[in-house]
């Protein structure tokens, strides 16, 4: 059998050979027209041995077998499997309707092998050719009847006798058992090749990290691949129907039928990103939503199906995406807020070191001309001061650039050693009191004489105050109110600066503390200043380990709240120049460890 299957494998066309279901037709085909093409020519001598010479019709019925070797032949060589199954129903009825003729008409006993053609036709599982072949099968039985009056059949017809009949009952028995075996092994061929396909698509299902899903005409789920209760980490069957729809986030939920509707709808391919909920399954899962995208196009129809039969969707996780690109997004955003402060700046810094400047050029190109204005003492002495005041600006504006750049840079040095709090107080709001006086502004200092000492940078305590208290003079009318207050709450030494002046609107306090801000547009500023005094307060509270609050309405005053811890020590490492700042315990708060690089 295995010599017999190589030679059938040696004769398959090569299209035939990539296929086994094609394959195994095509030696169903052959071999049955080869078996009985051998069988027929080896009995030929034995029938000459019994008969004697044969006349002209069974020369021509012996003859007539060679057309299967042809067709076998014309197969190898074209691979046209319908078109040789259509020659080959063409033959037999040729051979059926000879033979027929001539021994009797449609009593011969070759007459019953019409019967065989549409099941030979059969095996090429075409309806065009078993419809040909049932023609074929039925033209000549209505010629065999028609042929059947006497005069209309050749003079030349053998009578039909009972030995005849029984062997061409019996042949062609033999020969539809053949052919329906043939049809049963094609049968288990393509049972067999199914499973086999069906479990290598289910391996792949299996084994795919996206998830495959079909979906009816209203969206519910009518198959989902395993990957999904990784994915979803629920087992399918609560997948099934609305049970996935149910899990797509609110919000996401007319997308997500809009893309499966124009899918299975109107036949068109979508994609979709929405969110999903996942159940927390095991320790390291973390319930919640995630994001998916969605690509769903139309599922091709049967051939006798209906349009619209549904959706193929394949679902990815794409939540480190989505990650990566509000990433991107914030980083953008930070861009602009970065581009919007430079712009900020150069228009600030534009003004502030430009009015000083013409100040300072101005009156030294008067003190130069002395002799032509004849400019008196007093006039020198006041022009002199004011020329030291707009450089004593200047200077202030420098030496706030440099602290804020330390402090973004993480070089600003801090210098902690206990000292008493109330004196640096004090000491600052007499320094402000002169200006605040000048403005028309009351400034209410509340210093407890028993506050406590405190361990920090003194410098920078003086810093914090003085931007403090100059900025809400700055921004008070005149008649207003500015009130400094400290007092202990815990461990933390708070400190209140409250004044009655113009405010900070809604959309401008969430901004305040960014580095050269000021709360209204740049064109529209009606007070002098960098931007620099609440950001660098921000900053040196923040690496004391302590916290700043805004409170504010606009036109009614605002209120900033500092809480500085009131034991803060320095921990030097022994291999590096990096000095870890470590506040004390607040009340009701965890520690917390702060560096700050200092100079080794």
């Amino acid at each position: 059998m295995k010599l017999i299957r190589d030679c059938l494998d040696a004769l398959l066309h090569p299209s035939a050979r990539l296929d086994a279901l094609s394959g195994a037709r095509h030696r169903a085909f052959m071999a049955p027209r080869l078996a009985g093409c051998l069988a027929a020519f080896a009995a030929f001598p034995v029938y000459l041995a019994l008969r004697g010479a044969p006349d002209a019709l069974e020369a021509g019925a012996f003859a007539w077998l060679i057309a299967p070797v042809a067709l076998c032949w014309f197969l190898s060589r074209t691979g046209r499997y319908e078109h040789a199954c259509a020659l080959s129903s063409l033959a037999l009825t040729g051979l059926v309707m000879t033979v027929a003729i001539a021994t009797g008409g449609i009593g011969s006993f070759a007459a019953v092998w019409l019967v065989a053609i549409p099941l030979e036709a059969s095996l090429s599982a075409s309806r065009r050719v078993v419809a040909f072949a049932s023609v074929l099968a039925l033209s000549g039985a209505a010629v065999l009847i028609a042929l059947g009056p006497p005069g209309m059949l050749p003079e030349t017809a053998i009578a039909a006798s009972d030995g005849l009949m029984a062997a061409g009952i019996i042949s062609a028995t033999l020969y539809v058992a053949v052919l329906a075996f043939n049809v049963e092994s094609l049968s288990r061929t393509g049972v067999a090749l199914l499973n086999s396909e069906e479990d290598r698509y289910r391996l792949l299902a299996r084994n795919m990290s996206d998830v495959i899903s079909r979906h009816g005409d209203n969206g519910a789920v009518q198959f989902i691949s395993p990957a999904a209760e990784a994915l979803l980490g629920t087992p399918t069957s609560r997948l099934l129907g609305h049970g996935l729809f149910d899990r797509v986030h609110v919000a996401d939920r007319p997308a997500y039928l809009t893309a499966l509707s124009d899918a299975a709808r109107n036949g068109e391919a979508r994609s979709v990103e929405f969110r999903i909920r996942r159940e927390g399954r095991g320790r390291s899962a973390a319930a919640g939503f995630i994001w998916v995208e969605m690509r769903c196009r139309p599922l091709e129809p049967a051939a006798s199906a209906e349009p619209g039969s549904g959706a193929v969707a394949v679902m990815r996780d794409i939540t480190g995406r989505k990650l990566q690109q509000e990433a991107l997004d914030l980083a953008r955003s930070a861009a602009e807020q970065a581009d919007a402060a430079r712009s900020s700046f150069l228009a600030t810094m534009s003004h502030e070191l430009r009015t000083p400047l013409n100040a300072i050029i101005g009156f030294s190109e008067m003190i130069a001309q002395e002799d032509v204005l004849m400019i008196d003492a007093a006039k020198r002495k006041e022009y002199a001061q004011l020329i030291n005041d707009s450089g004593q600006h200047l200077l202030s504006v420098v030496n706030g650039i440099l602290d804020m750049s330390k402090m973004e840079s993480g070089t600003f040095e801090l210098s902690p050693e206990p000292f008493a709090p109330r004196g640096p107080l004090l000491n600052c709001c007499n320094l402000l009191a002169l200006k605040a006086r000048e403005n028309g502004i009351d400034l209410v200092t509340r210093a407890p004489e028993d506050l406590p000492a405190m361990t920090a940078d003194p410098r920078a305590f003086r810093q914090i105050v003085l931007n403090l208290v100059s900025n809400a003079i700055k921004f008070t009318e005149r008649g207003g109110t500015v009130t400094v207050s400290a007092a202990v709450e815990g461990a933390r030494l708070v400190l209140h600066v409250a004044d009655t002046g113009v405010g900070i609107a809604p959309e401008d306090l969430k901004r305040i503390g960014d580095p050269f801000f000021q709360a209204g547009k740049t064109y529209q500023r009606r007070y002098e200043g960098t931007g620099l005094g609440l950001s660098i307060v921000k900053s040196l509270v923040a690496l004391h380990g302590g916290e700043m609050n805004v409170q504010s309405k606009l036109d009614q005053g605002t209120t900033v709240r500092i809480a500085l811890p009131l034991a803060f020590t320095t921990k030097v490492e022994p291999a590096g120049n990096i000095a870890t700042l470590t506040p004390a315990p607040r009340a009701g708060h965890h520690d917390k460890k702060r560096q700050v690089k200092k100079s080794a």
